[in-house]
């Protein structure tokens, strides 16, 4: 007989918490969610007040046999889910597919995972937070009514395949219009005035108060000051302080560990949720700035042990966001004074960061002294301004800085000193430099700064940011991508030795680097949708339908009646666009004439993405069009005919190797080499237009040479094994089965019974959930006593042979409503 069972989501929180209960728990794990909607077109019934049906995901079964058996033993079941919205669903559905009782069942939940938490924890018990399960519900149903929908809508009109959601659309969206405004942007060039002094032995640099939008204007400048005294005409002492940001929630987070440590987003909250789940930080799924008073004295402890008391500042930051969940903690770590958290390199540098974010929070302002002198130009109107700080008391600076996003330094970024000066000193002009800058447009979003544009504008929540993000990209809307800039020249006007001189250089500009495009498709199915579905892709629309959620999960509102609000204009717009031609949908655009053969080229979007046609099929002829990929950074609404015109250049004889033809084209994955019916994809530095005989040869005789180091060893005798150098190393492949190989063991000297022994050892990958129709049969527990009736309601509406969403079943005490 088991006395007490535990069940979390993952295997690694379940082997941490196990480690703080004694031998009367057992802490087993559901590895997440459980149960979810069919993929078919009766998950929900419309009908009946939105009633989902719910099936056991096919690769949960296993599981949850596993966990009914272990909860028909246990005298007492505690659902140790995260407390979130979709931890508390995941409780539920525990409960319903493990048919528990009220009697028997206790909801338990932590902030951390640590002894004092958990242990807390089991002697605080609740029930299942219904709102929570609900608003989560809510969620789920209408995405799953917007997505079965909307999709279907985009594969008649533009292209079979494509996906939207409430809130995936949005975030592509935005990146478009970010992308077309990039490509409005005319830019603008002024000249900045820069003055570098002797002062005193020491170096002083100053910059003109105004800029000039003309060379003429720059130069005539420079002339009026050929022979000018420079002298310090006042000198201002300004005391400032700076003060700490607040701890991280799941938004900054990932905004400061792209910024500082270059991870994705989803990079991000995967090394977090193994940090948390380690017991090393709280819960990071948050959007709280709040420390609880706990951690505020251990983080003003270890603060006072470390750097003295007079660093020493608490403070409780409250949260700006109206949205903010719950009453959550900010992420932060279980204990202050650990330094070290985890082997793991990755681990340990985002535990670092939100370590020291957390302790500064908590310390003194910085105390800073700004430096202000204005240096006259004799006979002249315009003044030039020096400036310099220094740190008069280092405060929370001496452990923690936050960064920006903006490309140019902050303007709030401590500046150096300047050299010791007084109020009527003569400065020794050693050069007088103006330069052209250009204007520059709003930049590209990075992953972390699309989720601070999201929580901005209250869209998404933090359990949402990080799948978003991914979604985006894995369905082919946003390529996240490194751009090389093109070459600009620019003027610079120098005055020196009372001598003009004027030079002209070059630059980089436009680089960038991991920033978000769209692609073609996305800027295609965006308009369409701002036509047709303007509603559900309006920003304050979808921020609104967040609020609703809100209210939901804090018992304000019913999640069925929120739903048939939005359901109804939803799906009249739905039917309305059943009247829309596909051809006024397809992005396609004639962009004129080939000027040698007379032809029209039209850009279009087609199975495998944008290309250019030359010419069309005229019948009872043997004319046929030419098409060519656009290529990446081209697009249909901006490509020229010259650009166009370009890409018919392709494919191109490049030389000749071993005898045969090399040439170069571009195909459906990129730029390639075609030699001997066999394809070598160009580096990103190689442009198939200029690639040359030389360099192409190269490249088939590199990958020749991986391809030869890659393989290792294989067996006649059994042509479904072979040892392979891989990227991480030398693995074994037996069949369709990647196996590891054992450390000490020499890959090569592998026998052909080692190999199969070592793979009969490894244990095949559990199925993964896709979007393949689901063959698990719905949930279907036995009947339960009827419960008093509430102010919303949700039944199982499972059957026992899965045959309709419109069967009605008892509702339970624990079911959410």
């Amino acid at each position: 007989m088991i006395k007490n069972l535990v069940i979390v989501e993952s295997p690694a929180k379940a082997k941490t918490i196990e480690g703080y209960l004694g031998k009367d728990f057992i802490v087993k794990s559901s590895f997440g969610h459980v149960r979810d909607l069919p993929k078919d077109n009766n998950a929900i019934d419309i009908q009946n007040g939105f009633k989902p049906t719910y099936v056991i995901n096919s690769d949960k079964r296993d599981v949850i046999a596993q966990l009914k058996k272990l909860a028909k033993e246990a005298e007492v079941v505690w659902l140790a889910s995260d407390e979130d919205r979709e931890g508390e669903a995941i409780s539920w559905h525990l409960s319903e597919a493990l048919n528990l009782t009220e009697a028997k069942t206790r909801r338990i939940v932590f902030r951390e995972i640590t002894k004092n938490a958990i242990l807390n924890a089991i002697d605080n018990p609740r029930t299942i937070d219904v709102n929570l399960v609900n608003a989560q519900q809510a969620r789920r149903v209408l995405d799953r009514l917007v997505g079965f929908e909307l999709s279907p809508v985009l594969w008649k009109k533009i292209k079979t395949g494509l996906s939207a959601g409430r809130v995936q659309s949005v975030a592509v969206r935005l990146v478009v219009e970010r992308e077309r405004e990039v490509e409005r942007h005319k830019s603008e060039s002024a000249y900045k005035v820069t003055a570098h002094f002797d002062a005193g032995g020491k170096k002083l640099e100053a910059e003109l108060n105004t800029r000039f939008k003309t060379h003429n204007q720059a130069e005539d400048f420079l002339k009026r000051c050929l022979g000018s005294s420079f002298t310090i005409d006042s000198l201002e002492k300004k005391p400032t302080k700076r003060t700490p940001a607040a701890p991280f929630t799941t938004s900054t987070l990932q905004q400061e560990a792209s910024r500082k440590l270059s991870f994705s987003v989803a990079q991000t909250m995967q090394v977090a949720q193994r940090l948390y789940e380690a017991g090393k930080i709280s819960y990071m799924r948050t959007d709280s700035v709040n420390l609880s008073q706990e951690a505020m004295t251990a983080a003003a402890a270890e603060i006072a042990r470390t750097f003295g008391d007079n660093y020493v500042k608490t403070r409780q930051y409250k949260t700006k966001s109206k949205q903010a969940q719950e009453a959550h903690e900010s992420i932060r770590p279980t204990d202050f004074a650990a330094v070290q958290a985890s082997d793991d390199r990755n681990e340990q540098r985002l535990y670092d960061l939100i370590r020291k974010r957390a302790i500064a929070s908590q310390m003194a302002d910085a105390e800073i002294e700004k430096t202000t002198a204005t240096i006259t130009i004799s006979g002249q109107p315009e003044k030039l301004i020096a400036t310099g700080e220094v740190i008069r008391f280092e405060g929370f600076l001496k452990v923690y800085t936050e960064s920006t996003d903006d490309e140019e330094i902050a303007d709030d970024d401590v500046k150096g000193m300047l050299p010791p000066l007084s109020e009527g000193q003569d400065l020794k002009l050693q050069r007088l430099q103006a330069t052209e800058r250009f204007s520059r447009p709003a930049p590209r979003y990075t992953e972390a700064s699309l989720v601070k544009k999201l929580e901005e504008m209250g869209i998404g929540r933090p359990s949402t940011y990080a799948p978003t993000i991914s979604t985006i990209q894995k369905r082919g809307y946003v390529e996240k991508d490194n751009r090389e800039g093109k070459e600009r020249p620019y003027n610079v006007l120098t005055l020196e030795n009372d001598k003009i001189a004027t030079q002209k250089k070059t630059e980089m500009a436009g680089a960038e680097k991991a920033k978000l495009f769209p692609t073609d498709i996305a800027m295609v199915v965006t308009d369409f949708l701002v036509a047709h579905f303007e509603s559900v892709i309006d920003y304050s629309f979808t921020a609104k339908v967040e609020e609703e959620f809100d209210e939901i999960a804090a018992g304000k509102k019913q999640w069925d009646k929120m739903l048939d609000t939005f359901y109804s204009s939803f799906h009249k717009t739905i039917e309305a666009s059943a009247d829309v031609e596909r051809s006024t949908v397809s992005g396609a655009r004639e962009l004129g004439l080939d000027p040698v053969s007379g032809l029209k080229l039209v850009a279009k979007l087609g199975r495998f993405g944008p290309y250019v046609q030359l010419g069309e099929e005229v019948e009872g002829t043997e004319l046929k069009p030419v098409y060519a990929s656009l290529r990446k950074g081209m697009f249909l609404e901006s490509i020229t005919l010259e650009q166009a015109l370009e890409l018919f250049k392709l494919p191109r004889v490049v030389g000749e190797f071993e005898g045969k033809e090399m040439k170069a084209a571009i195909g459906r994955f990129g730029p390639y080499i075609q030699h001997n019916s066999k394809y070598f994809s160009l580096t990103k530095e190689m442009d198939p237009l200029l690639v040359t005989e030389a360099e192409a040869i190269a490249l088939i005789e590199a990958k020749r040479k991986a391809d030869a180091e890659k393989h290792i060893k294989s067996f006649p005798e059994n042509e479904d094994v072979t040892v392979l150098n891989g990227r991480f190393g030398p693995y074994i492949v037996v069949g369709k089965k990647n196996v590891k190989i054992p450390k000490g063991q020499e890959p090569s000297e592998l026998t052909l019974e080692q190999c199969l022994e070592l793979a009969a050892n490894t244990p095949d990958k559990p199925a993964r959930g896709g979007f393949k129709k689901k063959t698990a049969a719905a949930d279907t527990p036995a009947a339960k006593k009827p419960a008093a009736k509430k102010a919303t309601g949700t039944t199982k509406a499972a059957a026992a042979k899965k045959t309709t969403t419109t069967k009605k079943t008892t509702t339970t005490k624990k079911k959410a409503s």
